[in-house]
């Protein structure tokens, strides 16, 4: 049958349901039977009739085509239904730990333990490298606590404690790259082996640090809160080890990484290491996730699989945090780019809104969450540590697994090779099924191939119509004003885009319905939508399969048991229609694929929302959280969109769905909901960095060319200090920081190369600063080298924390320093950042750099600059803290004071 012919066997009628009557509607009967049979027998007797009910044709299976499922008990029905399975993620997610376990027995992990040492590290305030809290007070802590477990432990067990002060230096990709160097930062290292020793070693790592003015409680003094009861139950454990294990409590881990770094390419331990497990924090509390394994080291992931007492892991995360989406890394970094050695990744991701605040404190953290972690660290290192595979770890690197739990009651992990076969053996079943159906010789006389492509069209078409309508929306909120109004009230988000997102999909498909299939059997609509999603599900499940992802298996699952689904319930369709039965054995075969998506789903909105209120002013979080809200609502309708083709109408649904989002449209721009809580109990503070600064401009003779002070403040979310204005007047647009443009990183003391998300700044006039200690910066020597450069040397000594910056001008390079391997590496931008600190004591920080002049230029050739970071002490400003002071309490103000020095060579 051909669609634009009006003399084919079976007629679409004209909007109105005119019936067929009259010599043209009985021509060629025979084609017509032909046109119903072959749709009848593939498809379980959904046939394309072209007859809505009561428009003729009766019998068996075409009165099951005729029945039209009730809108109201199908949208009831899977509104429900979706409640039932988000309601079941939520009781798997707050099911921390199994109860009767054998919790404080002999042996066991003892969470009350370990609180008691996290309320003791806390206590101590925040733990800045190179402070005394951090160096001396947290330090002496450790030691006294493993002093304490060296005395208790058995006397299988040998227990050696080192304290190293690494000085190092090396280079990263992270934030757009840029070089750390480090000097006499502390690590404290504990081995705990078999009497007579070990050849072999699993490492556990931890680091003691925080960031300024936060107690750090879940980053990460629990983590080395739980390793000091870990260390404590294997030491005092009456079963031998086969390997060591050793602890490593790293002081500097929130400098980017440097302790890390400075044990495992200095200290004499770690060649012992055969692998590792690092145990981090992106929120506080809740379950800890293994969030990236290996690299290419399968037998990792078997042993959390056999070990694990609460597991939680997804390759998902892996590959979504591998991928530079997350503006995050760890320690796991470091130990497998320069020790080459695999491991495991584990982060509480719970509550990532007070992530590096104030509010991050140790009775936010549950009992039960530590009692979890505990539980799975120790069990995993005593594994490891008695395994033989942990000595000849090599042999055993064979490729990527693919590894997923299931509601946290266990783990499903198999090699990725063998994922690919599963992957495209349920290809291959789709390519059958539709096969039959597209390629029959009698489908010709149908339609059913025309009528796929088409469905698959409108399909793509309202899922696109869908992303621009979210998109138009999240665009006109963020100009109005009213971004992340959404923050403080997640349900808000759904109600506005979510809720968007399905109106406009319900709308095309209806229209589709109404316009152009318009006489067609609902049934038969039905049968061809859905195997329009089952196409496209297969589609990605080939894409990432191709490109040796190992996140291809959800796709797997959206395609294997829909499919199953199918095949179960079309002779039940064929019989009796699209009722009650029928909605309720599809819906229970789809139980599997929605239930785990749903559990995907919380956990990127639950990494994923917190870091949009922290991102930096340059990417709108509206369109970021609209776009992935229409994602999420692609999917989840996809094997839903038949239920529209099925029901006799879908009026009520999009009034619904319409009134739902107007409302929540019109109270989102009339400002009724604030983005930020003030409520102590549950914060969701807005995080703006304060520093009063001095800065000093010199020219090529070394003169002082400008020198000014002030408060330079910095809102960390793209609402820049919008909400803030209103209560401190003296921040305006008046006092906007204009960037400097012949100046590295606009002449401002950058702590991080973060430049380049944060472009709203605000430089506020205050009297200059004046450190106890401040900073000296001098040019030791300046020599023409025999390839043709000129090496420049220089020499600083400053506050624990100092950042330095290069540029070239036109007609130099940089074409090596004494940083890092010795290559320079840009920062985004162009400019050179170099990050530095010390701990307590350290020597005059000594270092060169090589500029290759291809062309002398009157303004010189190089531009550096200097700034001295003043995070703890009494280097405190009380005009900053007056002006921090004025700040409503749903702020997080971290402030602190700094100078700034350019210089021209």
């Amino acid at each position: 049958m051909e669609w634009a012919s009006e003399s084919g066997a079976v007629r679409r009628h004209r909007i109105g349901g005119e019936r067929r009557d009259g010599p043209a509607a009985t021509q060629q009967p025979e084609r017509e039977a032909l046109a119903q049979e072959p749709l009848a027998d593939a498809c379980g007797g959904g046939a394309r009739t072209r007859k809505r009910s009561g428009e003729g044709g009766g019998g068996g299976a075409s009165r099951g085509a005729g029945t039209g499922l009730s809108e109201a008990r199908a949208a009831l029905g899977l509104a429900l239904y979706l409640l039932a399975l988000r309601a079941l993620v939520q009781l798997s997610l707050r099911q921390l730990v199994l109860r009767g376990a054998a919790v404080g027995q002999q042996g066991e992990f003892d969470a009350h333990q370990a609180r008691d040492y996290l309320e003791h590290i806390t206590s101590i305030g925040p733990r800045i490298t190179g402070s005394p809290e951090n160096e001396i007070l947290t330090v002496h802590y450790l030691l006294e606590q493993i002093k304490l477990i060296e005395a208790q432990s058995n006397s299988l067990h040998k227990i050696s404690v080192d304290v190293q002060r690494p000085t190092g230096s090396f280079s990263i990709d992270f934030l757009g790259g840029f070089t750390s160097y480090y000097d006499n930062i502390t690590n404290v290292v504990v081995k705990l082996e078999p009497r007579a020793g070990a050849q072999h070693a699993v490492l556990a790592n931890c680091h003691f640090d925080s960031v300024a003015n936060s107690p750090g409680a879940s980053d990460d003094a629990v983590s080395c809160s739980v390793m000091l009861e870990v260390l404590r139950v294997l030491s005092t454990s009456s079963e031998a080890l086969s390997h060591a294990v050793i602890f490593l409590f790293n002081g500097a881990e929130e400098n980017v990484l440097q302790a890390s770094h400075g044990f495992i390419t200095q200290h004499p331990w770690a060649s012992l290491v055969r692998a590792f497990i690092n145990l981090e924090a992106a929120g506080v509390g809740g379950k800890e996730l293994v969030f990236q394994t290996g690299p290419e080291n399968p037998w990792l992931v078997q042993a959390y699989v056999s070990a694990a007492k609460h597991p939680f892991a997804s390759v998902v995360a892996q590959e979504v945090f591998q991928s530079g989406i997350i503006p995050s890394d760890t320690d796991f970094r470091i130990y497998r780019d320069f020790g080459n050695i695999p491991g495991i990744d584990l982060a509480f991701i719970e509550n990532g809104y007070i992530y590096h605040t104030k509010y991050d404190t140790a009775d936010r953290i549950l009992t039960d969450s530590i009692q979890r972690a505990g539980d799975n660290i120790l069990a995993v290192l005593k594994y490891l540590a008695t395994s033989d595979m942990l000595a000849s770890s090599s042999k055993y690197q064979h490729g990527n697994m693919v590894f997923f739990d299931v509601l946290g009651l266990f783990v499903i992990a198999y090699p990725s090779r063998v994922g690919s076969i599963i992957n495209y053996m349920v290809v291959m079943a789709v390519v059958l099924y539709l096969g039959r159906k597209l390629l029959h010789p009698k489908y010709k006389i149908a339609t059913y191939t025309k009528d796929f492509f088409c469905g698959l069209g409108i399909t793509l078409i309202s899922w696109f119509t869908s992303l621009v309508t979210v998109l138009i929306l999240a665009v006109f909120i963020s100009l109005i004003g009213q971004s992340l109004s959404w923050y403080n009230h997640f349900y808000v988000s759904v109600c506005l885009y979510g809720t968007a997102a399905v109106a406009k999909i319900i709308f095309i498909h209806t229209l589709a319905k109404r316009f152009y299939y318009v006489n067609a059997s609902g049934q038969y609509l039905g049968e061809v939508f859905f195997d329009v999603s089952l196409f496209v599900h297969c589609g990605f499940l080939t894409a990432l399969t191709y490109r040796g992802l190992c996140s291809a298996f959800i796709s797997a699952v959206w395609v294997a048991f829909p499919l199953l689904t199918k095949l179960c319930v079309q002779k039940d369709l064929k019989q009796h229609g699209a009722g009650g039965k029928f909605i309720a054995f599809y819906l229970l075969g789809m139980f599997i694929p929605y239930l785990y998506a749903l559990y995907l789903i919380w956990a990127v909105f639950e990494m994923f929302t917190p870091i949009l209120g922290r991102s930096g002013s340059e990417i709108p979080p509206d369109v970021v959280l609209a776009s992935i809200l229409a994602g999420c609502t692609m999917i989840l309708s996809s094997y839903f969109i038949n239920f529209i083709y099925l029901a006799k109408s879908t009026k009520r649904t999009m009034l619904s769905l319409t009134l739902v989002c107007t409302v929540t449209f019109l109270l989102v721009c009339s400002g009724t909901f604030f983005p930020y809580s003030s409520n102590p109990a549950s914060p969701k503070p807005k995080r703006v960095f304060l520093q009063h600064i001095t800065r000093t401009f010199h020219d090529l003779d070394g003169n002082v060319v400008k020198r000014d002070s002030g408060v330079w403040i910095n809102g960390f979310d793209y609402t820049g200090m919008s909400h803030v204005t209103p209560h401190i007047s003296e921040i305006n647009d008046s006092i906007r920081a204009d960037c400097e443009e012949n100046a590295p990183l606009c002449g401002f003391p950058w702590y991080l190369p973060v430049h380049f998300l944060i472009r709203k700044n605000w430089y506020l006039p205050a009297p200059e600063v004046s450190p106890r200690e401040p900073a000296h910066f001098r040019l030791v020597s300046k020599e023409q080298t025999p390839w043709d450069s000129i090496k420049l040397t220089f020499e600083a000594t400053g506050p624990s924390h100092m950042s330095f910056y290069v540029r070239t001008h036109k007609g130099a390079t940089l074409s090596q320093w004494s940083l890092g391997n010795g290559t320079p590496v840009t920062s985004k931008g162009g400019d050179y950042f170099v990050f530095y600190s010390h701990g307590l004591q350290a020597s005059t920080w000594h270092f060169w750099i090589e500029v290759q002049v291809l062309e002398e230029q009157p303004e010189g050739m190089v531009t550096v600059a200097i700034a001295a970071h003043y995070f703890s002490g009494e280097d405190r400003s009380s005009q900053l803290d007056a002006l921090r002071e004025k700040f409503p309490d749903w702020t997080f103000p971290s402030a602190w004071v700094c100078t700034y020095n350019l210089f021209v060579f």
